[in-house]
């Protein structure tokens, strides 16, 4: 009786590429731990290592354990273990037409940082000087213009934005719950407490108000001079949205668009990339008037009701800034209890609201405030962790 070949153990190369494999995806956002990458050498060791499906299949269940993960792990499996195709990058130096030419997914750009990234054995001076130079940028992007950055800056901005955290910014509401310390009695409890003792009231129940996170509706304009400022405001909403599950979220051009639903994907990429292709007039024209009527007519009873935080978010060069525009400002402000609007034209310390679609809309507003960049973002982090009174006008602009 013949004897089977014994299985490979998988070591030498192949171990040091899974090891190599699991450090980038938990770079790219993936929760990678050491018993994971154990897992995946022992499952090497029973399947057949030339089957490029086999050996996907089982990293995937390995080291996959969210819907959302799915196309990170796709898309960094397929750059890392993929044998170099030169003719390829002969034929990506080759213009091609805009229909030829493949949008890339999702993510994609996060991956591939995560595998360009250098290896962790590095000196400790190294290391050192990578720090300062870390903090030194931090500080330079902290105060610089959201238009004026380079790609690579925009994608740092885009890591700091996503671990902000918005403080819960209590509102009072009108109904009631168990509280120990509440000043209402909660007759209905007492007396069904009173029943085990015969009667006799022995413990008085209290009920005291609930306050809830007030909702938040977000107005972006999304028009050529706002498109810049509009996309890395997306990626705060989208940080947001996990704490307060009550953020809705619409762009506006020419016409209203609703992406809250889309702007709930869990993975940042995903969610903009759903928002991008909701939209038919990115980076087009503006009509604010219009845009702000198709809101209160359809949408204004359905999101601004429990006390709802307005922010608008447009630069006001109304194209046809007339009384409509006013008297929807008007109406936007009577509905919800505090409405702030973000202009990034405030980052000029010569501001004068002189164009008429502004003039038309700052009576309408309680607070004005730039947002051009994480400063100014800061800043309206702390505003809205603190409710002020309805309608309380206030002017910020940015420091010198």
């Amino acid at each position: 009786m013949a004897t089977p070949a014994p299985t490979p153990s998988v070591t030498g190369l192949i171990a040091d590429n899974v090891v190599g494999f699991a450090r980038a995806l938990r770079a790219a956002g993936l929760p990678v731990g050491p018993g994971a990458v154990i897992d995946a050498l022992n499952a090497l060791q029973v399947i057949e290592i030339g089957n490029r499906a086999d050996v996907y299949a089982t990293l995937e269940a390995i080291f996959v354990k969210r819907h959302e993960h799915a196309l990170i792990f796709e898309q960094a499996f397929d750059l890392f273990f993929r044998a170099a195709e030169d003719w390829k990058h002969m034929l990506d130096s080759v213009p091609l037409p805009d229909q030829a030419r493949k949008k890339p997914p999702p993510a994609s750009r996060r991956v591939q940082e995560a595998l360009s990234q250098p290896s962790i054995s590095e000196t400790p001076q190294a290391q050192e000087q990578e720090l300062r130079l870390s903090v030194s940028d931090k500080e330079v992007l902290q105060k610089k213009d959201f238009a004026q950055m380079s790609a690579a800056e925009i994608a740092q901005v885009t890591r700091a934005i996503a671990q902000m955290k918005l403080p819960q910014a209590e509102l009072r509401t009108r109904r009631y719950r168990p509280d120990a310390r509440g000043l209402r009695l909660d007759m209905r409890r007492t007396l069904r407490g009173s029943l085990r003792t015969g009667g006799d009231i022995i413990d008085i129940h209290r009920l005291g108000l609930i306050d809830k996170p007030a909702p938040i509706v977000a107005l972006l304009d999304i028009s050529g001079s706002m498109s810049e400022y509009t996309r890395l405001f997306l990626h705060f909403l989208h940080a947001i949205t996990d704490a307060r599950k009550r953020v809705s979220v619409f762009l506006f051009g020419t016409r209203l668009t609703n992406v809250t639903r889309a702007l709930r994907s869990r993975d940042p990429d995903e969610a903009l990339a759903s928002c991008t292709s909701a939209v038919e007039d990115w980076a087009g024209g503006t009509r604010i008037a219009t845009s702000l009527h198709t809101f209160n007519k359809l949408w204004g009873r359905r999101v601004l009701g429990q006390g709802a935080i307005v922010l608008l978010i447009s630069d006001g060069l109304e194209r046809e800034a007339d009384a409509k525009l006013a008297f929807e400002m008007d109406r936007l402000h009577r509905s919800c209890r505090r409405l702030i609007w973000l202009n990034p034209l405030l980052r000029y310390g010569g501001f004068e609201a002189k164009a008429q679609g502004i003039k038309m809309m700052l009576p309408h507003v309680d607070e004005f405030r730039p947002v051009h960049n994480l400063s100014s973002i800061e800043g309206l982090i702390a505003a809205l962790s603190s409710v002020p009174p309805p309608h309380h006008r206030s002017l910020i602009r940015p420091a010198a």
